[in-house]
């Protein structure tokens, strides 16, 4: 018990964008409107999913998957986000804090685990297409869904006791609308060494590993759609790809700006960095239901089908 009984606040207070907080009220509208895409799309298509069987296939069970991590990162941020734009309501409880730190970032390490899943799908069904069917069974996705989620767990649980045992007498005043790990770690007047080895290694081993698995994957594709006779036929592989590697970009290029932006850009306004997180978590929970809506056609006719049961 010791090893927890240190100084710490009661409560931190969130900070929406600064040196913009006369535009906060302004802000609120449009943060309630990506909100509202974000869950609504995402909800419409894990509803198609469900109820289509066109749809009961592997790469549509992983994008079910992806949805609900969007839907489940919104619903992390939306509390904190909205009472601190829409009503100034800046305090959080430290537990409180705590429990959304480690939800962030589980659901953030599950996306990208889902990201590197939707890939794996992507090389069976062009470089093995016989075996996609014995290879990616309803077992085996269900042990890829369970194995991404524990992992996310797991790897993330030694956070918030990491956290509990640094003492915080600085400042109790958060860089953000929501609770990260580095944002609160800053904030200890103790050696804080052992959380960013820590939070590196989590970095590098879980979304490093992922995206490199990733271009990884996409290489095997590559090397095997240019051996191909057809050209129309090398299209219509790559096309089956397009949502995916927009998936991913819309998912990595924030969260790679955001680390240079940290790294490098120690002498930038601090609102560019708030910005930069702020795309990072709020932009791919929106962009995806809307890009596999525009990319996928079994996807838009599967929604047609649902509204146009939901008005007869």
């Amino acid at each position: 018990m010791g090893l927890f009984n240190v100084t710490r606040p009661a409560s931190f207070l969130l900070t929406g964008i600064p040196g913009l907080e006369s535009l906060h009220p302004w802000l609120a509208g449009p943060l309630c409107v990506m909100y509202a895409v974000a869950l609504g799309g995402n909800t419409v298509i894990l509803q198609a999913v469900r109820l289509e069987p066109n749809l009961h296939a592997p790469m549509y069970y992983f994008l079910s998957m992806l949805s609900f991590s969007d839907v489940a990162m919104t619903m992390a941020t939306l509390p904190t986000v909205l009472r601190t734009f829409c009503f100034d309501a800046r305090s959080i409880a430290f537990d409180a804090c705590l429990v959304q730190m480690f939800l962030i970032h589980s659901f953030s390490m599950m996306e990208s685990g889902i990201l590197l899943a939707m890939s794996f799908d992507r090389y069976v069904a062009i470089c093995d297409p016989l075996h996609y069917a014995t290879v990616l069974t309803n077992e085996f996705i269900a042990g890829m869904g369970l194995a991404v989620t524990a992992r996310s767990f797991i790897t993330l649980f030694p956070l918030p006791f990491l956290i509990k045992r640094l003492p915080i007498c600085r400042s109790n005043v958060l860089s953000h609308s929501y609770c990260l790990h580095p944002d609160m770690m800053k904030l200890a007047c103790a050696d804080i060494t052992i959380n960013s080895i820590y939070g590196l290694f989590v970095l590098v081993s879980t979304f490093g590993m992922d995206l490199l698995f990733i271009f990884l994957s996409y290489v095997l594709i590559l090397r095997s759609v240019m051996a191909i006779a057809s050209h129309e036929e090398r299209l219509k592989a790559l096309n089956t790809c397009v949502s995916h590697i927009l998936a991913v970009l819309a998912f990595y290029v924030p969260m790679i700006g955001v680390s240079t932006v940290h790294r490098f850009g120690k002498h930038a306004p601090r609102y560019i960095h708030v910005l930069m997180s702020n795309i990072y978590l709020f932009v791919p929970p929106v962009l995806n239901p809307l890009i596999y809506s525009a990319k996928t056609k079994e996807i838009r006719r599967a929604i047609f089908r649902m509204f146009h049961r939901i008005k007869l």
